[in-house]
């Protein structure tokens, strides 16, 4: 006899808290199931929501939500709480153009309390709500999840020791599973370790900071967690559940290549097997041609170094770790202390390559001008995922940093076209920049096939012609020149590389606004104070009246969905660019 479907039945959680404790465990087969069938054809994360399932039906089937407010850390692993929050008859839409977001947000669903997306917010967000909650005097229960890899960040430090010296109610549950996206580093993963191990010999740290400790539980347990949370409730203060879980959890493979079945792409949603692209010649992705580059430099350069924040896959700086381990640094989701461990290297003479995802630079703003760009040290930043990066969406474009990177003095910005030119960038950087550099480039393939070609060193501040025209010029600074290219290929257009933001290339700006009536500027970046800003404050500065247009990223938040269908939405895509440049014409 087939049993019927419980997930059907559940469209918010007050159903699911009708149901007997009993039906979980086959809420949380279907629920396992559901996910696994669809983001094997649509893609997304996955491995991290199948290892918080139970965690997940017991959260909502405890706790009244959304009264009681909820807040995933990062958002990976909410999928199981948007299905049972009310939207699994729209799940099939998650990060797809005009579908959910893959990340809990407000103004999506008021079971999402806070909107994220970035690592380790979680515990600071919940904290000032419970702490709004006491001042109201509203009887509310605040819970954080978070994980390993999270926890271990600056900000979610900070939040750690506030909640412990104040009265709040709130409960900070640790989803520890020695993974984040690439394995969690560093002395507390040691200690979570030890924990479970039960061979930790110093104070609890938690217990130390003043919080109510319980655990470690196993996370997969229904029953034992239920009966963990529901006696939480009582307890007033701040607590802490320590909880452990696999990631990946119900699919093998998932289990056994936690890293690949992250966000694994199109898989058999039966035998879990990830279903193989075509086998067609394709240019490199630029994260590769970063990670083949930096190990090809260092092998000639004793003095290069490499660094990211928790992205060594991502990044490509895996291979540089693979190869060279003692120069090579993950230091954990710390950005703020990435950069300034950069700065430290570099007053030593050492030549670091710190990378970082252009959104998650935002988080370490002030080490850049403070602690690196202040003292004139050579560290060579390489922007991974400039630009829009895609089905990810908001919180994970990178699209501002021209705007703040370019009013820092000291400060070298360069956007390469192609993989040859990051290549040739970043040799030149490390032979004798005297100034920090800040290198941009977007996610995914790059446009060559024979790129791995000899270095050659690019002259500083100096842009190039692509193609001459008369009346009409663009200018565009990164791999929208491809765009441009496309766009022009049967009109009388000039088109200029500009390669270097900062400093502009002032000579060739001068021919350029002397020889054409009308000037496009084109970046894969916010249009307030980018490349197109910095290009109308020189032609304001030299008294030139020409016409100037600025293209770009536009003054508003872009959501999810593919970079063609977003460039499209915003007339960056070849046809949007070849109509407008005919109008101008």
């Amino acid at each position: 006899m087939v049993k019927k479907s419980i997930l059907n039945q559940i469209h918010s959680p007050e159903e699911l808290r009708l149901l007997s404790q009993k039906d979980l465990r086959q809420l949380a087969q279907e629920l396992r199931e559901f996910i696994i069938n669809i983001v094997a054809t649509k893609e997304g994360h996955l491995g991290a929501s199948l290892g918080v399932i139970e965690l997940t039906i017991a959260l909502h089937y405890v706790f009244n939500t959304p009264v009681d407010q909820l807040i995933w850390d990062v958002g990976h692993q909410a999928y199981g709480h948007k299905i049972l929050t009310g939207r699994k008859d729209v799940f099939y839409t998650n990060r797809q153009l005009g579908g959910i977001s893959g990340f809990p947000k407000r103004s999506e669903s008021d079971f999402d309390a806070f909107g994220v997306g970035h690592a380790s917010t979680s515990i600071s967000a919940a904290l000032g709500m419970a702490i709004a909650s006491h001042l109201k005097g509203e009887n509310k229960q605040h819970i954080a999840v978070i994980g390993d890899a999270s926890i271990a960040s600056g900000i979610a430090f900070e939040g750690l020791n506030h909640a412990g010296v104040s009265n709040a109610n709130l409960l900070v549950i640790l989803n520890d599973n020695a993974i984040g996206i690439d394995p969690s580093v560093g002395a507390l993963k040691m200690y979570l370790t030890n924990v479970k191990k039960g061979t930790q010999k110093q104070d609890n740290i938690f217990e130390a900071l003043n919080f109510d400790y319980s655990g470690p539980i196993d996370g997969h347990d229904l029953d034992k967690i239920i009966s963990e949370l529901t006696r939480l409730k009582s307890v007033k203060g701040p607590k802490f559940l320590h909880i452990i879980t696999t990631k990946g959890k119900g699919l093998k493979q998932a289990e056994k290549d936690q890293v690949k079945y992250h966000a694994p792409g199109k898989f058999n949603a039966e035998t879990g097997d990830l279903i193989a692209k075509p086998t067609i010649e394709n240019p490199p992705k630029y994260q590769d041609v970063f990670g083949y580059t930096i190990v090809e430099l260092a092998k000639n350069n004793k003095n290069i170094v490499g660094i990211t924040p928790a992205m060594p896959t991502g990044s490509s700086l895996k291979y540089m770790m693979d190869e060279m381990p003692n120069r090579a640094f993950d230091v954990g989701i710390a950005e703020q202390h990435a950069v300034t461990l950069a700065a430290g290297m570099a007053t030593q003479g050492l030549i670091p390559f710190c990378n970082i995802y252009s959104t998650f630079l935002q988080r370490a703003y002030d080490q850049i001008i403070h602690d690196v760009a202040l003292q004139e040290l050579p560290v060579i930043f390489c922007l991974d995922r400039a630009g829009l990066v895609g089905e990810d969406g908001a919180t994970h474009h990178g699209v501002f940093d021209l705007s703040f990177l370019r009013c820092i003095p000291n400060l070298i910005i360069f956007a390469p076209r192609n993989e040859m030119e990051l290549r040739n960038i970043m040799y030149t950087a490390q032979l004798s920049l005297k100034l920090p550099i800040a290198i941009r480039y977007p996610r995914g393939k790059g446009v060559t096939l024979k790129w791995k070609q000899p270095f050659k060193k690019l002259e500083i501040g100096k842009g190039i012609q692509l193609k001459k025209g008369k009346q009409l010029a663009v200018l565009s600074i990164g791999t929208i020149a491809k765009n441009v290219s496309g766009a022009i290929s049967n009109l009388d257009v000039s088109h200029y590389d500009m390669r270097f933001v900062k400093p502009l290339d002032e000579n060739l700006l001068h021919n350029v606004l002397k020889t054409h009536e009308t000037i496009v500027t084109i970046e894969d970046n916010s249009i307030t104070g980018g490349f197109g800003s910095a290009i109308l404050e020189f032609s304001a500065a030299n008294n030139y009246k020409n016409t100037i247009k600025t293209l770009g990223i536009p003054d508003t938040f872009i959501e999810h969905g593919s970079v063609e269908e977003l460039q499209q939405s915003i007339g960056l895509d070849v046809d949007s660019l070849n109509n407008y440049f005919k109008s101008l014409l």
